[in-house]
């Protein structure tokens, strides 16, 4: 077989990134920290645009932890204002290039019209399925672990699950998550090298990447460069590869 013949590496179809070091990016320039949440909002555009043609079906973005809250009121604020905006400004042009766009997350903490805001462009592009984008927001692992447990326990004290024959599909039909695959392939920029409370139930068999780009200057190339090295890996599940 010519090597033109030889079929495609494995891309990771599902890619969840921690977009980490706006805030640095912008005071590392003497800019405010919100330039550079501003700038990373930007980045997004450009990384969801390369996607589809990298063989990427998910992509699951982390936009705003449980533990962000501690951050200062103005960040926090301007966050949301963000999020509002990108919402506002993307939703036309995702819904045209058939990315469907949800949200996981505790959202009864955010603002309602910001919920309604959400829910709205959720809607508006249910029906696209060239890319599904999901951003996280108000979002930790351990949060969603809890709120799924709370949701099984009350299931069980009704009646409707006996907990004897709870089992793993049941706890993933209760994650926020239930409808997507789990993720291949998990980015940090920054270089950060933790897990930060992001996808821990679903991130159990990803592969890893962390890089020194900050969000900010992480474009398709990069990405394309970390989908190219994923091809290489050996993913064996716990198992092991016979010959």
């Amino acid at each position: 077989m010519a090597a033109d013949d030889l079929p495609p590496p494995p891309a990771p179809l599902h890619v969840a990134i921690i977009m980490d070091g706006n805030g640095r990016w912008a005071t590392s320039r003497g800019w405010p920290r919100l330039v550079g949440h501003r700038r990373g909002a930007e980045r997004v555009r450009h990384i969801v645009e390369a996607c589809p043609g990298l063989g990427i079906t998910h992509l699951t973005l982390y936009a705003f932890s449980t533990e962000n809250w501690k951050r200062s009121t103005e960040e926090v604020i301007g966050l949301m204002t963000i999020f509002s905006a990108y919402i506002r400004s993307e939703a036309k042009r995702l819904s045209a290039e058939g990315v469907r766009l949800r949200f996981i997350g505790d959202r009864s903490r955010l603002d309602h019209k910001l919920q309604r805001l959400m829910a709205w462009v959720e809607a508006k592009t249910a029906h696209s399925s060239r890319l599904n984008l999901t951003v996280a927001i108000n979002y930790g692992g351990r949060n969603e672990i809890l709120r799924a447990a709370r949701a099984l326990a009350e299931q069980a004290v009704a009646g409707d699950l006996d907990p004897a024959m709870l089992g793993e599909a049941d706890v993933v039909r209760a994650l926020d998550t239930h409808d997507l695959p789990d993720p291949d392939l998990v980015i940090r920029t920054s270089g950060e090298t933790r897990v930060s409370n992001y996808l821990l139930w679903q991130a159990a068999y990803a592969e890893y990447e962390f890089t020194p780009t900050l969000w900010p200057d992480f474009g398709p190339d990069e990405l394309a460069a970390i989908v190219r090295k994923f091809a290489l890996r050996e993913r064996r599940y716990g198992g092991v590869v016979t010959a």
